[in-house]
């Protein structure tokens, strides 16, 4: 590659070199303008770290109180689901006491409609059986009070209780 040649504008006279090889009031120049422009570059680079650190805290503060809000909120929701359990239980517990005729074991849940629910199942089922011993209730309905009266059987009577057997059946006196 051929050495590059410094092109110069037409009018400009060319700068004289430097008899010692320090460099010239325009190399100077050019120096000090470069070094201008080096340093706004670092005060930029600078501020923008800055800036970035700054963003870096405000987002690890940010993160340490999501942190904090969120072990807090674990707390309240285990806090909650105890009294949660606790209340149902109660429920559970109040239901099987205001349904006596209902057999306790068969009242069952985790959850106020799986008591619920199964409440309506018992009582269904309840109610069916109810149902079914009434009607063979009435199937086997005995009367109240006394038979009816039927004739006196007479067999191994005396003769003395036959006789007074039929006058009482006639309607006489004995």
């Amino acid at each position: 590659m051929p050495p590059e040649e410094k092109k110069e504008e037409p009018g400009t006279p060319e700068p004289a070199p430097q008899p010692n090889g320090a460099p010239t009031a325009e190399d100077l120049a050019t120096i000090k303008a470069e070094l201008d422009l080096e340093k706004k570059a670092t005060a930029s680079a600078k501020a923008m770290i800055q800036e970035k650190d700054t963003a870096i805290a405000d987002l690890q503060q940010k993160l340490s109180d999501s942190i904090k809000g969120r072990e807090a909120a674990t707390t309240e929701l285990t806090q909650t689901r105890d009294v949660h359990s606790k209340a149902v239980a109660k429920y559970l517990d109040a239901v099987k006491l205001a349904n006596p005729t209902i057999p306790g074991e068969v009242i069952t849940g985790a959850t106020i409609d799986e008591i619920d629910t199964s409440l309506a199942r018992a009582l269904s089922i309840a109610t069916a059986v109810k149902a079914t011993l009434d009607a063979q209730a009435k199937q086997a309905k005995v009367p109240a009070g006394a038979p009816p009266r039927g004739e006196i059987s007479i067999e191994g009577l005396s003769p003395r209780e036959k006789i007074a057997a039929g006058i009482q059946q006639k309607g006489g006196t004995s």
